[in-house]
């Protein structure tokens, strides 16, 4: 279930109330009239089934409440009522399923920005990749794969794509690309500075990397496993599931592969250079495609199922 606040302008709350109670998906309808002081009215809040949340946002917006009040909808980890259990029945589709598309919109929007913490963390990762790379240490590769922000740009790609959102593409591209091309920068630094004060050697990136060569070695499963991780990706982020989310971080060869570039241009060994970077081009462009499609399957049936009025398959 969701939680639903809105602050309601005067002479509307009747017509909100009203669309709450024709819609099998609401219950739990509170009033507090005059409650809100600023946008000033009355505060309504309802318990939303979350795949009944489209409609009702829809709804609320077409009555102008975004502009003039105020609308919240937050998630409820436990509800014990009955009331709330039938509407959840009632709702077409089932709440796992489900995708609100406002939800996600603003959580793309977020992770297209470029920010000092998605810099910092990139930076991070990439180099404990880096690391990896020297030491040839698949712990460390994992870790790099986790600690890395950047499957948010991607999947705000993948929205934008959906919806024809030129703007959100252009920003996470830039956000993407300025991020990675910063996060090698400082890391190639780093490596150089470790070079210059005799903490690495010019040959320490060892000529057989059993463990992590995959960084550099793009194949057919590299652009297998990217399509698969970032159909997993854009499920976890609609699902809210973040446990799947931290599986597609660590499927995807994006950070190590940065990683890799660095040490790569700092010790001279271009070869690797060239291989890393085809690797990152590779797991991004495969996860943009599966992102793309995923969304759209998403949309399709869901619009499906609210055409029909029915629940979707347990399956």
């Amino acid at each position: 279930m969701l939680h639903l606040r809105v602050i309601v302008p005067d002479g509307r709350t009747d017509t909100v109330c009203e669309m709450l109670a024709r819609h099998p998906g609401a219950t739990n309808v509170v009033v507090l009239p005059g409650a809100a002081r600023e946008p000033k009215g009355d505060v309504v809040m309802a318990d939303v089934a979350r795949e009944a949340a489209n409609e009702i946002l829809e709804e609320l917006r077409r009555l102008g409440i975004d502009h003039d009040g105020s609308i919240a909808m937050e998630r409820v980890d436990l509800s014990l009522s009955h009331a709330a259990e039938t509407a959840e029945r009632e709702a077409p589709g089932h709440g796992s399923d489900a995708v609100v598309w406002e939800e996600l919109d603003r959580q793309t929007a977020e992770d297209s920005r470029l920010t000092w913490s998605f810099v910092a963390f990139l930076a991070l990762s990439t180099q404990l990749a880096a690391i990896a790379a020297l030491i040839d240490s698949p712990i460390l590769i994992v870790g790099a794969m986790v600690l890395g922000p950047e499957f948010g740009t991607v999947a705000a790609i993948s929205y934008g794509m959906i919806f024809r959102d030129v703007r959100r593409i252009a920003t996470a591209a830039r956000t993407l690309a300025i991020g990675f091309l910063i996060a090698i920068a400082i890391t190639t630094v780093c490596a150089l500075v470790s070079r210059w004060i005799g903490v690495i050697e010019l040959s320490e990136l060892p000529k057989e990397r059993p463990l992590t060569g995959f960084v550099y070695k793009p194949d057919r499963w590299s652009f297998i496993v990217a399509i698969l991780a970032g159909a997993a990706g854009v499920l976890s982020l609609t699902a809210d599931k973040s446990s799947a989310l931290v599986g597609a971080f660590i499927s995807v060869t994006t950070v190590p592969a940065a990683g890799n570039i660095a040490v790569g241009v700092a010790l001279r060994h271009w070869n690797e250079v060239g291989g890393s970077a085809l690797q990152l081009a590779v797991n991004v462009g495969g996860m943009i495609i599966a992102g793309v499609v995923t969304l759209l399957v998403q949309k399709t049936l869901w619009d499906l199922v609210r055409k029909r009025g029915v629940r979707t398959p347990a399956g």
